[in-house]
């Protein structure tokens, strides 16, 4: 019993150094403003054009900057995939991943069915001030409201999408 009780302690203890670790790199990561360029219309992979202004006008809009390279983002896709096909509006951005065919063939091998800007040369990513993926931020009103970059779980982002509605 003992044992179990000085590591309960010690995992406590680092998920509290990991939290607070994972926070101060999300506020040194974050961009100081919603670039205006993400408010503009952007012009999907397939070929749609998005308004992001728009649609977190209505309700917050998560938007997720990825890669097909990223190891990360594959464990994270598919739960923006399923935020998706559950009513979230969702937009990504594809950073660096190939031409749009190539991007759109792979995200459909993965049952990947999500709104995509294909960010081939990484500029979009660069003007917003992504530094890392996987990114997500939350856009309600045309504001930022929510920022974190790494790993998070399907409950982390539906939780700060909750969050972000009130």
């Amino acid at each position: 019993m003992g044992r179990l009780k000085k590591w309960t302690k010690e995992l406590i203890v680092l998920a509290l150094i990991l939290l607070v670790a994972f926070t101060i790199m999300d506020f040194w990561r974050k961009p100081q403003s919603l670039a205006p360029v993400l408010l503009e219309p952007q012009t999907l992979a397939t070929g749609e054009v998005v308004s992001i202004a728009e649609l977190s006008e209505k309700q917050p809009v998560l938007i997720y900057f990825w890669a097909t390279w990223c190891g990360v983002c594959n464990t994270t896709s598919p739960n923006v995939s399923d935020l998706a096909k559950s009513g979230v509006p969702v937009v990504t951005v594809a950073i660096r991943s190939g031409d749009p065919q190539r991007l759109l063939t792979g995200m459909a091998n993965k049952d990947l069915t999500f709104p995509v800007i294909n960010d081939i040369n990484g500029q979009l990513a660069g003007l917003v001030g992504v530094s890392a993926t996987p990114t997500f931020m939350i856009i309600d009103k045309g504001e930022m409201v929510s920022f974190t970059a790494g790993w998070t779980s399907y409950l982390g982002l539906k939780s700060r999408l909750w969050l972000a509605s009130f």
